[in-house]
C-alpha cells in the first residue's frame, strides 16, 4: 500500500501511511530554524488531522548543522505533540556528524524522551512503529 502524501516542499516531505496508521515525515537538504519549525508545525498538524499518533521522521537526507532549532524542538514543540497525543516517535538519524549532533542536542532540550527512539535506518524505525497499535 503506498503512503498518501499530506504536504511537500523542497525541505520536506509528509506522507500518512495508512495500514501502520503512522506518519512519514521526510527531511531533505540543509536545515534553518525556520525549515525546521515549518516543517515540524506541519507534523503536528498532520497529526491531529489524521488521528495519527505514531511519527517516523526520517532524517536520512538532511545535510549539516540545524542545532540553531535544536532548543525550540526539544523545549517547545516535543511537549506540544505530547499534548497533542503522541505515542512514538521514531528517529532516524542522518549520515551527516553535523545533523546527527543536532538530534542529540535537540534530545538534551526534551524534558521527556518516553516513546522517543533514535535509529540509523527507516527500517529499523518503522518496525519499531509497528509494535505500537495503529
Amino acid at each position: 500500500m503506498s503512503n498518501e502524501q499530506i504536504f511537500k516542499d523542497t525541505f520536506i516531505s509528509i506522507e500518512y501511511n495508512q495500514e501502520q496508521n503512522y506518519l512519514l515525515a521526510n527531511w531533505t537538504g540543509f536545515q534553518t530554524k525556520q525549515s525546521v519549525q515549518e516543517g515540524c508545525e506541519r507534523i503536528l498538524d498532520s497529526m491531529g488531522q489524521f488521528n495519527c499518533y505514531k511519527v517516523l521522521n526520517d532524517n536520512t537526507n538532511v545535510q549539516g548543522i540545524w542545532s540553531s532549532a535544536a532548543e525550540w524542538v526539544g523545549a517547545d514543540w516535543f511537549p506540544r505533540m505530547r499534548q497533542a497525543g503522541m505515542v512514538s516517535f521514531a528517529w532516524v538519524y542522518s549520515p551527516s556528524m553535523f545533523s546527527r549532533l543536532s538530534t542529540d542536542k535537540s534530545l538534551r532540550f526534551t524534558y521527556d524522551t518516553t516513546g522517543i527512539e533514535l535509529f540509523d535506518q527507516v527500517e529499523d524505525a518503522a518496525q519499531w512503529l509497528a509494535s505500537f497499535p495503529a
